[in-house]
């Protein structure tokens, strides 16, 4: 690139983040969200953290200010905000520009399955597919909408879970959701994570069906076996670390990093999972896009790959009696 047109790029950047608006000029809660996407699309900001475009992540940013939940804002779209409310959206939207950092940690909260979370730097924002899986696959057979997908008989019957890589506690108080009778042990090796975790699982009261536990994977937990093990563990190879925009490397690393080829993680999980579970189980594993990798890997592994509204083939299952 040129000179000249490298500090055109740069007095571009500057304009847009110096840029004023004028009392009076945005007034409803859709003036701010679509002052917002612009502001979005022209810093070319990444949106990989439970908002998958600018539109989506605008409207959550201008409901949290608001102490909105997203699901509210169609009721709330052409109403009017107060100028000290005007001041704290436009102040998050130029944060979320400058820092670059993911908008979950600008307002510390994050949703899976429509439930907030507490989040911070400390962990990795939540977006697992596994909480919508959980729900359309694990509902049992006698519920008649997902009977022809369910992987269990009777989630009532599951009465142990493991959450493996449990980052900020999310996945394990979804499955206190789905498997109210299960008692839940959640494993991180961060004793920063488990921290942020911990409030989450007060938040909901369920420290008494959720323990937390510090170690590598399976190690803290000795020779206990579970119904079920959830996972979305590291599973980033070396060239998608290299590649990670900058909003993500917000995030630890170590929430990320799989090693080489990705699957340092994912596969020891896999080597190990079947000494954990009762005869009937199965492990329940979320790896990107992986698929190709994990099959050349484990080629005489019968993985059954599950698809979500937006994923296809990122998160796999296998029942205990096909593990090694």
């Amino acid at each position: 690139m040129a000179r000249g047109a490298k500090k055109a790029k740069k007095r571009g950047r500057a304009e847009v983040k110096s840029r004023k608006v004028a009392a009076g000029e945005l007034l409803t809660l859709l003036d701010f969200v679509r002052y917002a996407v612009s502001r979005f699309v022209e810093a070319e900001l990444v949106f990989a953290h439970g908002t998958t475009d600018p539109v989506a992540e605008a409207a959550y940013l201008v409901c949290e200010i608001l102490h909105l939940h997203p699901d509210q804002f169609e009721d709330f779209a052409n109403t009017r905000v107060t100028a000290a409310e005007a001041k704290r959206i436009l102040d998050v939207i130029a944060r979320r520009i400058t820092t670059r950092k993911p908008a979950a940690y600008l307002v510390n909260k994050s949703y899976m399955r429509g439930l907030p979370f507490y989040v911070d730097e400390r962990t990795i924002v939540p977006r697992s597919f596994i909480g919508e899986l959980l729900d359309s696959h694990f509902a049992g057979e006698a519920n008649q909408e997902d009977a022809a997908t369910s992987l269990i008989d009777d989630p009532l019957a599951v009465k142990t879970v493991l959450d493996l890589c449990t980052g900020s506690g999310c996945l394990a108080i979804l499955a206190s959701r789905n498997f109210p009778n299960a008692r839940i042990d959640a494993v991180d090796i961060s004793a920063d994570a488990l921290k942020v975790a911990a409030r989450n699982i007060a938040d909901y009261g369920l420290r008494n069906q959720v323990k937390l536990h510090r170690g590598d994977l399976f190690k803290p937990l000795g020779g206990q076996r579970y119904d079920l093990i959830i996972s979305n563990p590291p599973y980033v190879d070396a060239a998608g670390m290299a590649a990670l925009p900058r909003e993500c490397r917000a995030e630890p690393r170590i929430a990320f990093d799989g090693g080489d080829d990705g699957l340092d993680i994912v596969g020891r999980i896999l080597n190990e999972a079947g000494r954990h579970l009762t005869p009937e189980g199965g492990l329940l594993c979320e790896i990107g896009r992986g698929r190709e990798p994990i099959e050349a890997a484990f080629p005489q592994l019968p993985l059954l790959w599950l698809d979500t509204e937006e994923s296809s083939c990122e998160v796999f299952w296998i029942a205990a009696a096909d593990l090694p």
